[in-house]
């Protein structure tokens, strides 16, 4: 199934028939700034496990979540006042900011360090359909197993056929990897230097 969805005004309709697939435990494929992602409720286990599989994903690598803002993110992970004001001048954005998770993080979504990525992307779509769902959702990109992404919706949903619930076609992205940055014990590390400015850290 793939639902066209408006990147500046999405339908309401549409996100509700979406987040109710993902209530029922449903994996979908949607717009980011980055790249297309793969996600379902980060509250639902069966359905995280079924994204690893999928991806062929060792269950040591945990993936990241996305979050609709910043009140949002200090529900899954602890936020000092250095991390707060870091994350408000740069999301929403292409950046995956690495935190130490909440207690209300799945044990599955976890490193060994209790650390996890957590991103706010500047993309309607997807901040609205956690604002209606209620959770984060998690967020992987849309990639053969051997690393190739995906970026037409249409191909994401060819080459994954029944194994996604939904595929949102919300128009096209930028095609290239978020800034990932750890925060953890407020000395800022990055990690990877994509689409995101991160000369602040540096």
């Amino acid at each position: 199934m793939i639902f066209k969805i408006n990147p500046i005004n999405p339908q309401e309709r549409l996100l509700l028939k979406v987040v109710d697939i993902l209530k029922r435990g449903g994996i979908i494929a949607y717009p980011t700034d980055t790249f297309y992602g793969i996600g379902c409720d980060i509250m639902n286990k069966k359905a995280i496990e079924k994204i690893y599989l999928l991806k062929q994903r060792k269950k040591t690598k945990p993936f990241s979540f996305i979050c609709s803002d910043l009140k949002n993110i200090s529900d899954y992970a602890k936020v000092s006042n250095y991390s707060y004001k870091t994350m408000k001048r740069l999301l929403p954005g292409p950046y995956t900011f690495v935190l130490e998770g909440s207690k209300m993080v799945p044990k599955i979504m976890l490193t060994n360090r209790k650390t996890a990525g957590i991103r706010v992307p500047d993309n309607t779509i997807c901040l609205s359909l956690v604002k209606a769902l209620g959770n984060p959702i998690i967020t992987t990109s849309a990639a053969k197993p051997d690393g190739t992404t995906l970026y037409d919706p249409s191909l994401i949903h060819d080459f994954f056929q029944g194994r996604l619930d939904v595929v949102i076609d919300g128009g096209p992205v930028s095609g290239y990897p978020s800034s990932v940055i750890s925060l953890i014990d407020d000395f800022p590390e990055i990690i990877r230097k994509g689409l995101g400015d991160v000369s602040i850290f540096e």
